[in-house]
């Protein structure tokens, strides 16, 4: 976190940085609580880079000493270097390059889809091993993943960084356990959601399921061999794979019932780790604010203990209200799926 002395210390290049990082994380945190139907709580509250310190772009802009564009001309739509771009930078110094940074015009519509080779592309190279860090190892899997399900790999990683286990150094552990339910592997699955995973046609795990002879002939799981099935949570390459197939399934279905949830990566990511962690049926349930108070106690205990979850609703003064503030505030802290890409 920068405080504030240094701030005064830093390059007017590397000060119209960290103004365009807080600005692109405020924009996409609003852009997630209007999809979720949000949009009246603090949109600062949680998730942002510089929020500890309780900067918004004004008193940052305030800070350094440099108001905020007034007007001015818009960026084109091809947001390249090209001239149109260079004038404020060349000419107006600081206030230049923090323009340039921020843009003056408001944020242009999501892009139409790309086609199914640009999508391709995109989800190949969305996630690079320097990203990944210590998990560098998984951007062959992560890179397919998001190649056959068309959800950035990015994306992928982010739901994978807040589900599973770490090491010391921050490595994901493919053996995660939770004690308090059934969930296992890089992705959390619970026994169920496996189950029926590889037995929806179109998955990855119900190919695997089907060449390793483990469904019946009425396509669903054979009983005997339910537990090779499940031990399959805890290959990071199956994990990682599910992760795409169930995000595309739940995207879809959020999609249709007429939420906005590719307004841009971070609000995809956000809206797929919410159905992911709460699974389609709750997460319909929470977006239409009807989880039932004695379903959000389970849901917070599940997660955090009951001792925890006990404080937690005494404080919010409901359990409805505190498994919502909860799930929120980790979801705005943990899915940032620009922490893996380029």
């Amino acid at each position: 976190m920068i405080q504030r002395p240094d701030l005064a210390a830093l390059t007017p290049a590397q000060r119209a940085n960290v103004i365009y990082t807080q600005a692109q994380s405020e924009l996409s945190n609003r852009l997630w609580r209007a999809a979720i139907g949000d949009g009246d709580r603090d949109p600062n509250k949680s998730g942002m880079p510089l929020g500890n310190a309780g900067m918004s772009m004004d008193s940052l802009l305030e800070m350094l000493g440099t108001q905020a564009p007034q007007g001015g001309r818009a960026r084109c739509s091809c947001h390249c270097d090209c001239s149109c771009h260079r004038g404020e930078e060349e000419h107006g110094g600081e206030a230049g390059i923090i323009a340039k940074a921020l843009g003056s015009a408001p944020p242009a519509p999501p892009a139409p889809q790309p086609n199914q080779a640009t999508a391709t592309a995109a989800a190949i190279d969305d996630a690079t091993p320097r990203a990944l860090g210590p998990n560098a190892r998984y951007h062959a899997a992560l890179s397919e993943a998001g190649a056959r399900s068309g959800i950035p790999a990015s994306a992928i990683a982010a739901i994978v960084d807040a589900e599973a286990a770490k090491g010391g150094d921050g490595s994901w552990n493919p053996l995660s356990r939770n004690p308090r339910s059934s969930a296992a592997g890089l992705g959390q699955f619970l026994s169920g959601t496996w189950q029926t995973l590889a037995e929806q046609p179109g998955t990855w795990l119900n190919q695997i399921a089907q060449q390793r002879g483990w469904l019946t002939g009425a396509g669903k799981v054979d009983p005997a061999r339910r537990g090779e099935l499940l031990a399959l949570r805890y290959d990071p390459q199956a994990s990682i794979q599910c992760i795409g197939d169930m995000a595309r399934s739940n995207l879809h279905q959020l999609e249709s019932a007429g939420l906005k949830v590719r307004a841009d990566s971070e609000t995809l990511a956000k809206a797929a780790y919410l159905s992911h962690h709460l699974g389609l049926a709750d997460a319909r349930r929470f977006l239409d604010g009807g989880i039932a108070p004695a379903r959000a106690r389970q849901l917070l205990a599940a997660q955090i203990g009951h001792a925890a979850a006990d404080q937690r609703i005494a404080s919010a003064g409901d359990a409805k209200t505190a498994h919502r503030e909860w799930l929120l505030g980790f979801i705005d802290r943990r899915i940032q799926p620009d922490k893996f890409s380029l």
